[in-house]
């Protein structure tokens, strides 16, 4: 009996040695189950907003070119104005026209066109159309309904 005892202790010590081990064992994957799951998380999360970053920018570098291209041609048109500007035709021209300026044998006869101003006439106070029961409005009327805007402001 002796010895059925020390083969039942050692298969009872074999079978707690192996299921401790299954236990470590169990755990050890369910661990290692757990990390990868959250690695494979992260991953798909990365991914998905390395994407949308990848979307953004390649939107803002569309925007960006087609900004680039507006702006090449206006400078093309400002280039072209510049030349035509600065051409002796057109300076001369603006040397005329504006700045009242004149060639070497030439005389610059500038005519003024008088603004006439009108007449300051006196006040008449109208007391036939004056009544009580009319609005303020129309009593504050012009009676002809003309307004004087001066032709030029002078500055003192």
């Amino acid at each position: 009996m002796e010895q059925s005892e020390k083969d039942n202790i050692k298969t009872t010590k074999k079978n707690k040695k192996r299921k401790r081990h299954s236990r470590k064992t169990g755990f050890y994957y369910s661990f290692l189950t757990i990390v990868l799951i959250f690695c494979l998380i992260e991953i798909g999360h990365g991914t998905i907003v390395n994407i949308s970053k990848i979307i953004a920018y390649q939107g803002k570098k569309v925007t960006l070119e087609n900004l680039l291209k507006s702006t090449k041609s206006h400078n093309q048109e400002l280039k072209a104005e510049k030349k035509l500007i600065t051409s002796d035709n057109s300076l001369e021209g603006i040397a005329r026209n504006n700045l009242k300026m004149a060639g070497e044998d030439e005389v610059l006869i500038i005519i003024n066109k008088k603004v006439e101003e009108p007449k300051k006439t006196k006040k008449k106070w109208d007391l036939k159309n004056f009544s009580l029961s009319k609005n303020k409005k129309e009593q504050q009327k012009e009676p002809d309904g003309k307004i004087y805007i001066p032709q030029e402001v002078v500055e003192e």
